[in-house]
């Protein structure tokens, strides 16, 4: 029963909110109303951090004891907040809450429910070790007794996670005629085994993976605590050991290729049958594509050609990209950018092929540039800025690129900015016209700043820039100011009081080396700004929109310090990969682009100390 004190902390949690409202609403009889609070229920306590979780504890409890439905939900929420919702103060107190409750709710592993069965299963895996005594000999219990699959298997995962043992209990269910069960002790024992990976281990779990009916796309990590890993996770610490779960059906092609570095060709007859004409799948295939070796392309076009038929732009968009990177012949890869460009302007997708395409051909696909400047506003924003590789072509619609800087909210007035600052003088007076006007008019400071910034080439006048450069830097020295101030070069030597500060020590090393980058373009110094960039090279961020890579720069000095060498070559000669792409690139993987130009900076500067 609940005690004043509790009820009191519950009434200070969740006064202001709507859960005390949901709790009443699953003890409706109405079912249709219980499962409403329950869904409303869970999103406010495992989505929302700023609701505490712990003091509803206790009513979840209690209606799993004894409320009109939902039990099975009820346990599964207990889980969630105990695994990983808010905090993680907020779910260790959830865990203590169950575990004093436990020796209630443990007679729910032997409901007649199974899906009861598995969420009480799942609750002693999340609060087990919490529990006096730990529940393993009614675990134990469970799996000599358990006739449901699925449930069997959770069994095994629990049982692994509070008393792994030397693994001999598990080793005996490898054989076992239920794959998910063989699966799930497969599981554990390569959670709980260093690499390699012996082989019959690898290929008890590739067997039972090939037999478990309905296995779900992504691993159930939120099912469990966080010392759980998926069997797919654990067979990609040892590449070998994952190719070979590959070669026996596992699809992890993609999944090998994002780990470790130079596997591309070893993946290839797999990534290729794990390419069913998605667009997104089409686009994983250009990246792994970029990887290869040329005498392998024919076999990435041959299985992409047919996509050029389907009737889905986006598919055709995709399979164009995938295509211009295993280098189909120019005159495909344009004459087939033009038809998307033309029934789907406005689709990233198409964004995508026409990056692809003008990147890989170059002026081969200057027919694919014509066909955006025609009609630029009619189209996808990011599709005007393949017109910077092209600046005869923008040269011709420097009216239409400045009508695009009042199209405020689309994106196309930073992408007209960039354009028209890259033409530089030929911009002509239209353009620097419609440039002063964004300066003075521009809904957005932002697309203000880089108006006046485009000023200094295509008109040679750094007044507008300096002026809100000196205002901007005076009120926050924010690195997207002094990104800005660098551009200028020498013209910005009026603003270094207020850049110069930044190299110092205490300051960030991100925003540290963007003040460095900023100093030497204007000034040529690099007694203070090579170590802050170098600083910022060791932590392998990726390459961005922004400004340039510190390795990039450091380039272009042509010097490295001593401190840096060795970190960096490490970085660049490990056979995993450092900089993770999760967004489904079409391009060069950003780790294989990262350790080229660390490469390059290597094999070319000149090493300081």
């Amino acid at each position: 029963m609940a005690t004043e004190r509790d009820r009191a902390g519950f009434d200070r949690a969740y006064g202001s909110t709507d859960v005390p409202g949901l709790l009443r609403e699953l003890e409706s009889a109405d079912g249709a109303v219980r499962e409403r609070a329950m869904d409303r229920l869970h999103s406010r306590l495992c989505f929302r951090e700023e609701i505490r979780t712990a003091p509803v504890v206790p009513r979840l409890i209690r209606l799993a004891l004894h409320g009109a439905g939902l039990r099975a939900d009820l346990l599964r929420l207990l889980a969630n907040l105990a695994n990983w919702a808010g905090y993680p103060d907020e779910r260790q107190r959830v865990r203590r809450a169950v575990a004093e409750a436990m020796p209630s709710l443990l007679p729910f592993a032997r409901d007649a429910d199974p899906g009861v069965r598995e969420s009480a299963v799942l609750l002693i895996a999340a609060c087990g070790r919490e529990t006096d005594p730990v529940p393993v000999p009614l675990l134990r219990d469970r799996l000599a007794e358990e006739d449901d699959p699925l449930v069997r298997a959770r069994v095994v995962t629990a049982l692994g996670l509070l008393d792994p043992g030397d693994g001999a209990w598990r080793r005996g269910l490898l054989s076992d005629p239920e794959p998910r069960v063989a699966l799930a002790a497969a599981e554990d024992l390569l959670r709980t085994t260093e690499p390699p990976l012996p082989h019959p281990l690898v290929d008890a779990c590739a067997r039972a993976c090939a037999a478990a009916p309905e296995l779900p796309e992504e691993p159930e990590t939120s099912l469990w605590p966080g010392r759980y890993r998926p069997f797919t996770e654990r067979l990609l610490e040892d590449p070998e050991a994952a190719l070979r779960a590959l070669a026996q059906g596992m699809p992890l092609a993609f999944a090998i290729t994002e780990h470790w570095r130079d596997r591309e060709p070893d993946v290839l007859p797999w990534a290729l049958r794990e390419t069913e004409g998605e667009p997104w799948q089409l686009y994983r295939l250009a990246q792994l594509t970029c990887a290869l070796p040329p005498e392998l392309h024919a076999r990435v076009r041959e299985r992409v050609l047919p996509y050029l038929a389907d009737d889905s732009p986006a598919v055709r968009a995709g399979a164009v990209t995938a295509l211009a990177r295993a280098r189909v012949p120019a005159e495909v890869a344009v004459e087939e950018a033009l038809r998307v460009l033309a029934e789907a302007p406005g689709a990233y997708d198409t964004v995508r092929a026409v990056r692809a395409v003008t990147g890989e051909f170059g002026a081969a696909a200057a027919p694919v540039a014509r066909a955006v400047a025609r009609r630029p506003g009619d189209g996808h924003a990011e599709s005007v800025k393949v017109l910077t590789r092209y600046p005869e072509v923008a040269a011709d619609v420097v009216e239409e690129l400045a009508g695009l800087l009042t199209r405020h909210g689309t994106g196309y007035p930073s992408v007209a900015v960039a354009v028209l600052a890259g033409l530089g003088r030929a911009a002509g007076d239209v353009g620097e016209r419609a440039l002063r006007t964004c300066v003075r008019e521009g809904v957005h400071s932002s697309v203000s700043a880089e108006a006046a910034v485009a000023l200094w080439p295509v008109a040679g006048d750094p007044g507008p820039a300096l002026s809100f450069l000196r205002r901007e830097l005076t009120a926050s020295a924010s690195s997207w100011a002094t990104n800005l101030a660098g551009r200028l070069g020498p013209a910005a030597a009026p603003l270094l009081p207020l850049v110069e500060p930044l190299l110092a020590p205490r300051i960030p090393s991100g925003a540290r080396a963007t003040a460095a980058l900023a100093v030497w373009r204007i000034t040529g110094r690099t007694d203070d700004t090579v170590d802050p960039l170098a600083q910022e090279a060791l932590a392998w961020r990726r390459f961005s929109p922004g400004p340039p890579h510190p390795v990039v720069t450091l380039t272009e000095m042509g010097l490295l310090p001593r401190f840096a060498v060795e970190p960096l070559r490490r970085g660049a000669e490990t056979p995993r990969r450092v900089v993770k792409d999760l967004l489904y690139g079409d391009a060069a993987h950003p780790d294989d682009v990262l350790r080229t130009a660390v490469r390059t900076l290597l094999r070319t500067a000149r090493v300081l100390g």
